[in-house]
This record gives C-alpha cells, structure tokens and sequence, in this order.
C-alpha cells in the first residue's frame, strides 16, 4: 500500500505546529481574538516572531504576503484537528466536470486541505513562468461565513526545496464563464486534453474550485461521500 504524500504542513509546520502554534492558539485565546480573523492574527506577538523566523535573510519583498498566507491558513489547519480529504483520481474528471450547489451545512466547514491527484490540475501562477502542477489547497470560510479564503499549493516536489502558493478570497463566482467559451477546468497545456489534464485558468476558477471542494465535507451527501478517502 502506498505511502500518504506529505502535505505542505508536513513540510514545513511539522515541528512549529508542536513548539509555537500551541503558544498562538493561548494568545488568540486570551486576548478574544478570532483566529480566522487575518489582518488581527497578524498583529499577535507569536506569529510576528514565527513569520521573522521563516523569512529568508535575504527578505521576501511582496511575498512576505503569501508567506502570511501559508502561516494563517496552516495554523487553523492545524487548529481544526489537520483534516485532508484526498479526491481519488477516478472521480476528479466529475468533480471538475459538473458545476454543483454549494453543500447545506448547519455549520460553517473547518478549515482543511484537499489533496488532488498528483500532477492531474496545471496553473500559471506567475505571468511568464511556466505552468505548475496543483497538489491541492487550503481552504477555510471568512469569520462571518459569506466568503471563502483558498490558498493553492503549486510545485510540491520531493526534489524541490520550496513551493508556490497562490490566495484568491471571497464569495462564490456567479455565473462564471471563460473568455474564449472553453469549459472551466479544460487543458490550457497543449496535448493537455489527450492527456486528460485540466487547468485553471485564473484566480476564479481557484476560488470556483474551493467552493466546490465543501461538498466533499458533507457526510450526508451520497454524492460526496463518493470521493472520501
């Protein structure tokens, strides 16, 4: 039987999420604060100090966002008890295929990381650089529930030091649709359809595919119990 793949948490928060995250969840206990709550779990003492830490000496100009990102979204990960729901590769073609309702629940999902089939979902993250395979995102709803934060995890590799990760937020797109007609999802890449890949195509369809990945946490729904682990 296969070995789980690691995730970017096992990565990089394996020891931090034992040493320093119990230390950030007491402060954000004590002083009242909503952990889901960015611009406010920035300003707590603990995570100041840890973003310092993991931040290269040479400095990270503007990506000092995206490492901001990463901290906030593996923090209530972890929070939330690590939970990573695999989407088997027998079922992605569906589940990208067919738009779907988001899923009922009586309460918002815990935050959670959705691992894709390897190498399966392509995006171009930085205009010039080349298209980089999805492992998968990480995604958790606004304080007030109206709107999602998902952050993409791009470029994983066991031979590779580092990752990218690309944030989109906010409610889901309405009546979403691409430029040239295409359906959502389809291959960018060339020879991308005879190889049964998919792309996405923008921050859009990032956040269209983090709402679709709540129906994957709804026991209920036979539809999504088909694609638990």
């Amino acid at each position: 039987m296969p070995s789980p793949r690691s995730t970017p948490f096992d990565l990089v928060f394996g020891d931090i999420a034992r040493t320093t995250f119990p230390d950030i969840s007491t402060a954000l206990s004590q002083s009242g604060t909503e952990p889901r709550d960015r611009d406010a779990f920035l300003m707590v003492r603990e995570v100041v100090t840890l973003l310092r830490e993991l931040r290269p000496e040479e400095g990270l100009g503007e990506a000092i966002d995206q490492l901001a990102a990463l901290v906030h979204h593996s923090f209530l990960f972890w929070a939330a008890g690590c939970l990573v729901v695999e989407l088997p590769i027998e079922h992605l073609g569906d589940f990208l295929g067919t738009s779907r309702p988001d899923a009922e629940q009586h309460q918002e999902p815990p935050a959670y990381y959705v691992q894709f089939p390897e190498r399966r979902i392509w995006a171009q993250a930085v205009a010039g650089v080349p298209p980089e395979p999805l492992d998968g995102c990480f995604v958790h709803a606004s304080p007030e529930g109206t709107s999602l934060r998902v952050l993409g995890v791009l470029g994983l590799h066991r031979e590779r030091a580092g990752f990218t990760v690309v944030e989109v937020a906010g409610p889901r797109p309405v009546a979403l649709v691409r430029p040239d007609g295409s359906q959502l999802f389809s291959p960018t890449l060339p020879g991308g359809a005879a190889a049964r890949l998919f792309s996405l195509a923008g921050g859009e369809e990032m956040l269209e595919l983090g709402w679709r990945t709540r129906t994957l946490l709804v026991p209920s729904s036979a539809e999504a119990s088909r694609w638990r682990p």
